[in-house]
């Protein structure tokens, strides 16, 4: 896999990931909330965890997409 195509999957994965660990631990404000903010608002959404989390979870399965290319197991060429 060449560098472009490396970026371009990393940055569809780390995509993938953070959809999915959005939601870890969300609890709304309800009747809480300041004036003029949605009661479904999260209370403490920690976006930079969900962030670093993410980042070390694409990673790890840009790495393991990375070894399925490179042994062949994975393989966009037409057979010989």
């Amino acid at each position: 896999m060449g560098w472009v195509t490396g970026i371009a999957v990393y940055l569809v994965l780390w995509w993938i990931v953070l959809f999915a660990v959005l939601p870890w631990g969300v609890q709304a404000v309800g009747d809480e909330a300041p004036p003029g903010a949605e009661k479904g608002a999260p209370a403490r959404p920690r976006l930079a965890l969900k962030m670093a989390v993410t980042t070390v979870v694409a990673a790890i399965l840009w790495g393991l997409v990375e070894l399925l290319v490179r042994s062949d197991l994975l393989s966009f060429r037409p057979p010989p």
